[in-house]
């Protein structure tokens, strides 16, 4: 993981969030729990002890890919980028299917964010990589599992 990755700033704020919780909060309560099974007495048999130490592995395991994640990412505005109508990493989508008329709108994020029930579609999704680089009134046309598609984008944001 040594190349940078985009991420959105929403984004990296949603994992600064995420690991501020893990070290503030859950860190300290997981280290009660443990102090307070090893007060139980023969930690070969204690269950308690156990799964502590299972949810500490977890915590930390969760906090280095976190920091690993954030150190690694190239952490992009759209608002303050100036794209020219084109489709980019950050856009919001609005497309309509060529064959039924129906309208979806997606914003193309880095893929921890992504979230298809919430219309976050990941970077290098089939639908993003059929999108970017397009503009308002083209046509993507994206080949997925279930057969080619075709959408026209009928606009662009960024938000």
């Amino acid at each position: 993981m040594n190349t940078p990755f985009p991420l959105t700033k929403r984004g990296a704020e949603k994992l600064r969030a995420e690991l501020q919780q893990l070290k503030a909060v859950d860190r300290p309560r997981i280290i009660a729990a443990i102090a307070e099974a090893r007060a139980h007495g023969d930690l070969k048999e204690n269950a308690e002890y156990h799964a502590a130490r299972e949810q500490q592995s977890f915590a930390e395991g969760r906090i280095k890919e976190i920091e690993g994640k954030l150190s690694h990412a190239q952490i992009i505005d759209i608002s303050e980028l100036e794209p020219g109508g084109k489709v980019v990493f950050g856009a919001t989508v609005l497309l309509a299917d060529e064959e039924t008329g129906a309208e979806v709108t997606y914003q193309i994020v880095g893929e921890d964010e992504a979230d298809i029930k919430s219309g976050l579609i990941s970077v290098g999704s089939p639908i993003a990589r059929a999108l970017i680089g397009k503009e308002e009134g083209d046509i993507a046309t994206v080949i997925a599992p279930g057969g080619e598609k075709s959408f026209e984008i009928v606009e662009v944001r960024y938000i």
